[in-house]
């Protein structure tokens, strides 16, 4: 039953960010990029997010996860501050920070965005890898607004090999199918420094929806720099990395 109960909030979750994609897009004036949520995300006004000011939250941003059923699950940071997410309004009064609030006595917290220090330059040991619009058509977590169950801190959970850590936790995230016909690609996080081969995670034929499947938390490209400005005022110097060949078939 409380499988049933995850599910239809998950295809909720899921429902909201569809139908914030869709504000944007008649924000914007048109649909040029009805099929390219990752724009669409990027034309979104900075008013229409939300900061969480001093709560604990769930930090997936450079997080790996195993697909099950249609759905990821993914090894994320239990962080304590402030974040930004999309806000997903619901009810009166109730969106995103007073979910996560909520969860405080209940048992679950929200997955929001904050810089995660891995990936700062020169001295973090991650990167964030552009899979370039176009060709990118491989499958990423989206774990924005995602749903977290604190009773996973230090247990053991399929697809990971090791029990996690006291701070970490897994969350439950709806699934993006790249388009090659995007106008905006994505990134992900990898190993710093950088590795090319690592860019066979853009394809689809490596990192896909299939039950069984290690992805890794994507969001288009640009979106960490984007709230990160948002949430700070500024941006550190980043690790990034860009494809200088192909590694893989093209598949």
């Amino acid at each position: 039953m409380a499988a049933v109960s995850q599910r239809a909030g998950l295809l909720a979750h899921r429902a909201r960010v569809g139908a914030v994609v869709a504000l944007t897009l008649l924000l914007a004036g048109g649909v040029a990029h009805a099929e390219d949520p990752a724009a669409a995300f990027l034309t979104t006004p900075p008013r229409l997010f939300k900061i969480c000011e001093n709560q604990t939250y769930a930090l997936c941003a450079v997080a790996s996860c195993f697909v099950f059923d249609g759905l990821s699950y993914c090894k994320c940071d239990v962080k304590s501050g402030d974040s930004i997410s999309l806000p997903f309004d619901y009810g009166r009064n109730q969106d995103v920070c007073t979910a996560n609030a909520e969860g405080k006595k209940n048992g679950y917290m929200i997955s929001t965005y904050s810089f995660p220090e891995s990936v700062v330059a020169p001295g973090g040991d991650q990167a964030l890898y552009d899979c370039p619009a176009g060709t990118s058509n491989g499958a990423y977590a989206q774990c924005d607004g995602g749903v977290c169950f604190t009773g996973s801190e230090g247990q053991s959970f399929p697809g990971f090999d090791k029990p996690l850590k006291k701070n970490e936790i897994i969350c439950s995230c709806p699934i993006t199918e790249a388009s090659p016909t995007a106008m905006t690609g994505y990134q992900i996080a990898g190993p710093y420094p950088c590795e090319q081969s690592y860019f066979r995670n853009c394809k689809k034929a490596f990192d896909n929806s299939q039950t069984g499947a290690q992805i890794y938390v994507g969001a288009p490209t640009g979106s960490a720099r984007f709230l990160t400005r948002r949430l700070y005022g500024y941006v550190p110097p980043l690790n990034e990395c860009r494809l200088s060949f192909r590694p893989w078939d093209d598949r």
